[in-house]
């Protein structure tokens, strides 16, 4: 970890006697993350992370009690993370992204990209989010509330993968297709075996107005995953990391594959926004009850709704098919910075025949407070 810290330690020493070296052609600034890159553009770097600490307070009926053992409020550092990404030589692009949280290095982000293939558009190989709804494609420092609605983890977010993706011309449709295997915290695959999972996905913006600041979104994603190991589970909390496991179907031995599917709409009106997901997990295993392969279904979804007090507006990345930086109208200090409530309901459903995985409704009502463009508070 020393080893590390003092590796990125340099990274930013030598960024910065770059840029003030006197040497032409390259120049440093501050642009949500400090910036280095050459004028030609052929080359630029971006530092950058986040820091997200959670405090979480529970109240539990007599039945969750009984259930769960009296589970006590706390607070944890959710995320810590630290980000270096940048271009070299205009058509080559990197990210390498970690996670300090648990106490040592956790890969999140850590691969290499090609981009301007004809035909093809962009590559990308290495350990990433496989491209596989919305909410996960949203940055978590760009999330409506403190935790992503329960769907998330019917597959794992991020795999060790091959990817090729783009935009059309005009940005209003985007797609994506990758193979992954899965992977260990460190991105190693050393336990899948033969494992294939194949993920794709394809989004569009059905309309748009930036006058007004409008925009519909839709998105569907597909995925075909054959686990090496032949086991499968899905388990999920409700809205706090903290909170105990509420529904989990446990290992589901013998499982021979899985096809997941997801929908996905977002509209945003000025300040109003309105999203929601769906997505289905169909497993085909083994039944020992009746000795032979079956089938299981699994699903989840979520409904919200947000509104900006202060008048701002949810921002789309087109060539992302995914929501991106919110920006106060005046920064706290100057003005009130900005000010969004939220509801979501959610419904997440791990029974099925001889699974008994549990159902779960959430109703979850937040409000965000940003200070800045990289500063806000969640409740």
């Amino acid at each position: 970890m020393k080893k590390l810290f003092a590796f990125i330690s340099a990274l930013l020493v030598v960024s910065t006697l770059i840029a003030q070296s006197g040497e032409p052609g390259f120049e440093s600034y501050w642009h949500n993350g400090f910036i280095v890159k050459s004028n030609d553009g052929n080359f630029n770097m971006k530092f950058g992370g986040r820091i997200m600490t959670d405090f979480a307070w529970f109240s539990y009926d007599n039945e969750l009690e009984d259930l769960f053992g009296g589970t006590k409020s706390g607070v944890e550092f959710r995320r810590g993370r630290f980000f270096n990404s940048g271009t070299v030589y205009k058509n080559l692009n990197y990210k390498i992204q970690l996670d300090f949280t648990s106490g040592t290095a956790v890969f999140k982000d850590v691969y290499i990209g090609i981009k301007g293939i004809p035909l093809l558009g962009n590559l990308r190989v290495g350990h990433f989010k496989e491209p596989l709804r919305l909410e996960v494609m949203t940055s978590s420092k760009y999330m409506t509330f403190i935790e992503r609605a329960p769907g998330v983890s019917f597959v794992p977010e991020r795999n060790v993968g091959l990817m090729a993706f783009n935009h059309t011309k005009n940005k209003k449709m985007t797609w994506a297709l990758g193979v992954f295997r899965r992977s260990d915290k460190q991105g190693n695959d050393k336990v899948s075996n033969d494992e294939l999972n194949i993920t794709g996905r394809i989004s569009t913006v059905a309309y748009m107005n930036t006058e007004k600041k409008q925009v519909v979104h839709l998105g569907v994603a597909m995925s075909h995953r054959e686990p090496g190991d032949g086991t499968y589970a899905i388990k999920s909390k409700p809205a706090s990391h903290l909170a105990p496991t509420f529904v989990n179907t446990h290992t589901i031995e013998g499982t021979d594959h899985e096809n997941v599917f997801s929908v996905e709409a977002a509209v945003v009106s000025g300040p109003f926004s309105l999203q929601g997901e769906f997505i289905d997990s169909d497993v085909n295993a083994m039944n020992e009850s009746i000795g032979k392969l079956d089938h299981f279904n699994f699903y989840s979804y979520y409904v919200y709704a947000s509104y900006f007090l202060t008048g701002e507006s949810r921002k789309y990345k087109n060539t992302a098919g995914a929501f991106s930086r919110v920006s106060p109208k005046k920064n706290f200090g100057e003005g009130p910075g900005a000010w969004e409530v939220a509801l979501r309901y959610s419904k997440t459903d791990l029974t099925d025949k001889v699974i008994e995985g549990g159902e779960m409704s959430e109703i979850t009502l937040g409000l965000n407070w940003y200070l800045n463009p990289v500063s806000r508070i969640m409740l």
